[in-house]
């Protein structure tokens, strides 16, 4: 009983490792800086990187001692991303979408409280977003995609994310809850979420939601750009162009695919629920 205790016990701490060093790729983290990010003692920490080096997910450089996510787990990652789920689905038409318009493309899924970049598909022109890169993750109803997701939400699931969110979107400064209600009613009446200027200096962004048979927003198609490419001339040209894309993958979801299983049955587990409501510690000793 003990045994089993103790090995379901370490599964969250695991990952809380592996979430940890996600945010420290670049340039590496040591034991202590691992430990304290996620709340471990230092000895528990080390014990679970150096099952995680066995294993092969992770590498540690000799002479620096940084751990880092090695490239057997970012080899694991695609291949599990390459299921034929959303992102393959919706693949086809990031290409066509940044061919024709000649901007960068982002596919951003619904993650409990965020949105995260599940593809992208690169632009002529260097810009910068919220999500960064595939895998980077952003508050529910900040930058166009997310805001767009947000919006199409169900009433009460719309409600729960916008209570629990409001403290992490104004970090950004801008926002309060006038201003995010004010915000979504204008996209649910629009159909979209755009913007030729935001809260990344010079950038700009329009976003679709995607929605499921059921009508449910589980993903956004989205373009981001140069402020300059984006003017009320071209914009609406952008949008017929995304809506037509994410019409003819709404129906084509699979409601199966793991990347949409519905998130509101299990908010309080998600990442961002963890930092601000961590889970009791588990009973034993490490």
């Amino acid at each position: 009983m003990t045994t089993t205790s103790t090995a379901t016990g370490g599964v969250p701490r695991v990952f809380l490792v592996i979430r940890a060093l996600s945010e420290l790729q670049a340039e590496g983290g040591r034991v202590t800086q691992i430990a304290r990010n996620v709340g471990l003692t230092q000895a528990t920490t080390h014990r679970l990187l150096q099952s995680l080096v066995t294993e092969g997910v992770v590498e540690q450089d000799e002479r620096s001692k940084l751990y880092r996510l090695s490239i057997d787990f970012f080899a694991l990652a695609a291949k599990a991303g390459d299921g034929g789920g959303l992102r393959a689905l919706c693949r086809p038409a990031l290409l066509r979408l940044s061919a024709s318009l000649g901007d960068s493309i982002f596919l951003l899924v619904r993650s409990s409280f965020d949105a995260v970049c599940l593809d992208r598909s690169e632009g002529p022109f260097p810009i910068r977003s919220f999500t960064g890169d595939i895998g980077g993750r952003i508050a529910l109803g900040v930058g166009q995609g997310a805001l767009a997701i947000l919006a199409f939400l169900p009433e009460a699931e719309r409600e729960e994310v916008i209570r629990f969110n409001l403290s992490r979107v104004r970090e950004y400064g801008v926002y309060d809850e006038v201003y995010l209600r004010t915000e979504i009613e204008k996209v649910r009446q629009q159909g979209y979420a755009g913007r030729n200027t935001g809260l990344l200096e010079g950038m700009a962004g329009v976003a679709v939601p995607i929605c499921d048979r059921e009508g449910r927003a589980v993903a956004a198609l989205s373009v981001g750009t140069i402020a300059d490419r984006l003017n009320a001339d071209r914009m609406p040209t952008v949008v017929e162009l995304l809506k037509r894309e994410a019409a003819a993958i709404g129906p084509r979801i699979n409601p199966f695919d793991p990347t949409l299983r519905r998130p509101a049955q299990s908010l309080a587990g998600s990442p961002a629920a963890q930092k601000i409501h961590p889970p009791e510690a588990p009973a034993s000793s490490d």
